[in-house]
This record gives structure tokens, sequence and C-alpha cells, in this order.
């Protein structure tokens, strides 16, 4: 029975990460054509940072507005019938109380952020925190059954919808508000969307009980949730109130090209690996340390490739993608590459802490790397403007989180052996990528052909160094030469009921172009 079950899991994670993995490459692909689209033709560095302010206070807003009881519907055993309706309305009395404070306080908080002007662009994006609450049930069904095919379909509608009203509106004038419509617009699709595709699960309900259970779970988890926000978006608070909003826009667009190989690859695992880890949590143990260790393998080697290429190209990457006048935005790029790189394997053991429980590790964990990267932040903004707090975001990020990190993964079980076998040859690898992307252009000279020859020269010295681990990567065992059969990436399920986790970002609403904006803005 139970080996019937693990490979019943394992049916369902790969299937589901395929059609994750669908979903997210073409819709990334089509937030990063319109991105071009918008910095081209429409929109300037003013405009993009005025909407960096509305989406970083708009992400801050979701990591909490649901009190971290939505996972509840992912996470808990049980009857979902008999709970559900209680997440429901808790949901959705926080999210509105919470867009009741934003909408009074955001004249003061957009002339806080050196963005004045954005105080209507903030209470149109920030509707979407209501539309979130009233999607935590539906959306949290959704992950719970693995149902990627029904979220690809909610996603595209989205991004359709989105990204048609945003660009009407941005060519016809709107600046920075043509976003915000068209966050709008497309969160209430994709709510009715879910609403139908999850049938049964909107419904609203109290257990007095039941709500106390869930706060005492969930609220630790929502300040878990909103300390990790903070981390990723301090940086644009702080680049707007001290460098003003032209600055902002470069570092925005830097850190959305920074964002496009986290989203493509970390995205589409962590939308079915949360789930796998939950049902490995009772395993804390060899199951859960292999299942964690194949995981991190497969993101690394498909991340790094692309780390490494937008790091070592930023210039004539940012000059042919997005136009000369954007060309401040690549000194910032290759430490924002760096830090997407850290962050990938960061939010790979965030969800597998939150899995097995270690809640106060979490928090411990979010808490120093927030105190630690605010007055770094600052010092580098002085000292090199974005550049430099770019660079001080990848040094805290790789100096001081990681090693907490591990910390806090040793004590779940899963030794640094297990993460360092995981990186070894990606990351050697990635390093001889590096040296042919610093030699071969000064060689053959900085023309397009020369850059694609260099980029194909690299992309293959990467692809020979991570070559003696395809076995491992395509998840199929070797005995004495011979393939075995084939391994899901998160075996075996868990017979217990667990606590619920934070929100994973599958029940993360969709607030612009497929949940990022154009070209993916921050997670």
């Amino acid at each position: 029975m139970a080996s019937a079950e693990s490979a019943s899991l394992g049916r369902k994670v790969r299937s589901a990460a395929r059609w994750s993995l669908v979903n997210t490459v073409v819709l990334r692909l089509g937030n990063f054509a319109t991105g071009i689209v918008l910095a081209r033709f429409a929109l300037g560095p003013a405009e993009w940072g005025v909407y960096g302010v509305a989406q970083t206070v708009l992400m801050v807003l979701l990591s909490a507005n649901e009190l971290g009881v939505g996972l509840a519907v992912v996470r808990w055993e049980g009857d979902l019938r008999r709970f559900a309706p209680t997440v429901q309305t808790l949901s959705t009395l926080s999210s509105g109380l919470l867009y009741l404070v934003l909408f009074t306080a955001a004249p003061a908080l957009a002339h806080a952020l050196g963005s004045p002007n954005a105080a209507w662009v903030l209470r149109i994006m920030c509707v979407s925190v209501v539309l979130d609450g009233l999607a935590q049930v539906p959306n949290g069904v959704i992950t719970r059954e693995f149902a990627q095919i029904r979220r690809l379909v909610l996603d595209a509608v989205n991004f359709v919808l989105s990204t048609g009203v945003t660009l009407g509106l941005a060519f016809a004038g709107w600046g920075a508000m043509s976003f915000a419509v068209g966050a709008l617009a497309g969160n209430a699709a994709s709510l009715l969307g879910a609403v139908v595709a999850a049938p049964g699960a909107f419904r609203f309900g109290w257990n007095r009980a039941e709500a106390g259970a869930l706060l005492r779970f969930g609220l630790p988890l929502a300040g878990a949730s909103l300390l990790a926000l903070g981390v990723v978006n301090v940086d644009t608070l702080i680049v707007g109130a001290t460098l003003g909003k032209v600055a902002l826009g470069f570092y925005v667009l830097a850190f959305n090209m920074s964002g496009w190989p986290v989203r493509v690859v970390s995205e589409a695992a962590r939308r079915v690996s949360f789930a796998g880890f939950s049902r490995l949590a009772e395993s804390a143990g060899p199951a859960l340390a292999d299942g964690f260790g194949r995981a991190l393998r497969v993101l690394v080697t498909g991340t790094v490739p692309m780390c490494v290429l937008l790091a070592g190209l930023a210039a004539p990457v940012v000059g042919l993608v997005y136009g000369h006048q954007w060309l401040p935005a690549a000194r910032a790029l290759p430490w924002l590459m760096a830090l997407g790189l850290t962050r990938i394997g960061c939010e790979l053991a965030y969800d597998c802490l939150v899995a097995i429980g270690a809640r106060h590790a979490l928090l411990a964990v979010q808490g120093l790397w927030l105190v630690a990267l605010i007055p770094t932040l600052f010092e580098g903004a002085r000292l090199d403007g974005i550049a430099g707090v770019a660079a001080g975001h990848a040094v805290v990020a790789g100096g001081l989180v990681v090693p907490a990190f591990l910390l806090a993964l040793r004590r779940g079980g899963i030794g640094v052996g297990v993460v360092a076998r995981a990186c070894a040859w990606p990351f050697l690898a990635g390093a001889a990528m590096a040296a042919v992307l610093l030699g071969l252009p000064r060689a053959l000279g900085h023309s397009l052909a020369a850059l694609a020859v260099a980029s194909a020269g690299a992309l293959a010295v990467y692809a020979l160094g991570v070559l003696p681990t395809r076995h491992a990567l395509l998840g199929v065992e070797r005995r004495h030469g011979r393939h075995a059969r084939p391994r899901a990436l998160l075996p075996g399920p868990s017979r217990t009921p667990l606590p619920p986790p934070r929100r994973s970002p599958e029940q993360e609403p969709e607030p612009l172009l497929d949940g990022t904006g154009p070209d993916g803005v921050r997670p």
C-alpha cells in the first residue's frame, strides 16, 4: 500500500511539475515581450519607478493579508468542507481591513517613498489585496490537488486580460496607472476562474474553535512570510527614498531581469515542491534529505547558466533588449544575478523548513536577514548608487543568510553534504562558463555576432561540465552501469496530519501580468 501511495504521489508531482514548467515558461516569455514593448515605446524610468513603489507595497501587503491561514487548505489533513469556510471568512475580513488601512495611508506612504504622485496607483493596484483574500480557498484547493492544468488556464486568462489592458492604457498615455488597472482586470478574471475551477470551495462560514486553531498556526507563519517579503522588497523602498524614482526605475528593471531565471526554473518547481515536501515532513531523515537534494540539484543546474550569461553580458543585453536609455540598469545586474542564484536555494530551503514545522528557525533567519540588510543597503546606496545597493544585497545573502539556512537545515536532518553534492558540479561548470564569457568577447570583439558565439561557447562548456550529473538530473538510479527505474523528484507521502506552513507562491494572487508585472517583478 505504501509503495502504491508513493508511486501515485510521484506521478502527480511529475505531471504537475511538467505543466507548471510549461505555464511558467510560456507566460514569462509573454511578460518579457510585454516589458520590452512598454520600456521601448511607452514608459520611461520615472513611470517604472512609480510602478515599482506600488508593486512593492502590494507584495508586502499580500504577504500577510490572510493572516497565514490560507495554507491550511493545502496543508491540513481532513475534510476541507469542515474548516475551509472559516478560512474563507478570516482571509476575506483581514484583507478588507488591510486595504482600508492602505487606502487611508496611501498619500503619506507614497510621499515617504519618493513618489508623491503614486497614491492613486497604490489605491487601485492594491484592490488586488481584497481579491487575493477572496481567492484563498479556491486557489488552495487547486494547489492541494496538484491541478496545474487548471492553474495554467487561469494564469493564461489573467495574462491575456491584464496585458491587453495595460498595453492599451500605456499607449493612451495613462503612465503608471496602466499597470494598476491592468492588474485589477486580470486579478478579477483570475478570481472568477478560480471559483469555477474549484466548485464548491467558495463558501463562507464560521467556527470559533477552528478559527482559534487557524490563527495560532497562521500568525507565526504570516510573520515569517512578512519578513521574507520585507527582505526581497526593502531595497526598492530604500532606493526610492534615497535615490529618487528615476534611479528606482533603473533598479526595478535590473531586478526584473535578474528574476528571469528565478521564475522560469524556481517558480515552476516551487509550485509542486511545497506540496511534495509536505508529504515528506514526517520522514525528516533520508527520504526528506534525498528529496531536497534532488530538487536543489535540478534548480541550480537549470539556473546557473542563465545567471552567468546575464551577469557576464549585462550591458549588451540591456542595450539590445530595452534600448540604450536603460544602460544605467546594467551596473546593478551582475550583483543582482548573484543574488538571484542565492535566492533560489534559500527559497527551496524555506519551503522545506516550513514543511517540517521549523517556524522559529524561519523567523530567526528572516529576521537576521532583514536586520543586516537595511543598514547595508543604505550604505551601498550612499557609496555607489543602485550598484552599491545590489552589491550589498548579494553580500548579505551569500555571506550571512546562506550559512544560517544551512544550520537550520542541518537541525532538520539535511546535512551540508547534501547541499554541497547538489551544487558542486553546476558551480564548477558555471565558473568555467564565466571564464569563457570573459575571454571570448575580448578576442572576438563586441559585435552581436561575437556575443552570440561567446554565449554559445559558454553554454557548450557548461553542458559538458554538468554532463556527469545527467543521471541524477533525470531522476534515474544507476546500478552496475545499468539504468534503474526513474525516481520522483519528491518521493513518498506522509501519513499523519501536520500543522499548516506559510502560504506558498501558488496561493499568491497574480497582481500584474501573471503575478509579476512586465518581465517578472519579484516574487
